[in-house]
């Protein structure tokens, strides 16, 4: 080998080395190690956050239901609308009862917010008070805080006292 192709050997090995150190664990700040760390963290921390959130409205919702005492499930005797987004970046869906017992009762529904994936993103309770016996009543769920407007909502609960 002449003098000039040896030192370009050297160089690509000597970079070689170089990229490989990078790519198994040096604790620069911009190496592959510390990106993928950095994602799993924000990965993780997201995580939480939507736990915390699920944690934080269905414990409201659990408290909202526990006041209720005497009540039925009424789940099948309740529809949601598509929602909407309104201006504010919150979510609203029409919520419809019908009651059909023979005196007139209120619902208390929870309606959850889920995203296109199916996961969770906020959770309502609803009222509505004093459905006529044999009628329907509506009223609407709107989300606690600002969510993308493509989310679905779903009835996870009611029930009619």
């Amino acid at each position: 080998m002449d003098g000039s192709l040896t030192r370009r050997a050297a160089g690509a090995a000597l970079a070689l080395l170089a990229g490989t150190a990078a790519l198994t664990g040096c604790s620069d700040d911009d190496s592959p190690a510390s990106t993928v760390s950095k994602a799993a963290s924000a990965v993780e921390s997201a995580a939480s956050r939507a736990t915390d959130a699920w944690a934080s409205a269905t414990a409201e919702a659990g408290r909202k239901f526990d006041e209720i005492k005497n009540g039925t499930d009424a789940k099948d005797d309740v529809a949601v609308a598509a929602p909407s987004a309104g201006s504010d970046g919150r979510v609203t869906a029409e919520v419809t009862v019908a009651n059909d017992a023979d005196s007139a009762k209120s619902f208390a529904v929870q309606v959850d917010f889920k995203d296109k994936d199916g996961n969770f993103q906020d959770a309502v309770v609803v009222t509505v008070s004093d459905v006529p016996a044999g009628k329907e009543k509506t009223a609407t769920a709107r989300s606690n805080r600002k969510l993308d407007a493509d989310v679905r909502a779903e009835v996870s609960r009611a029930v009619r006292y």
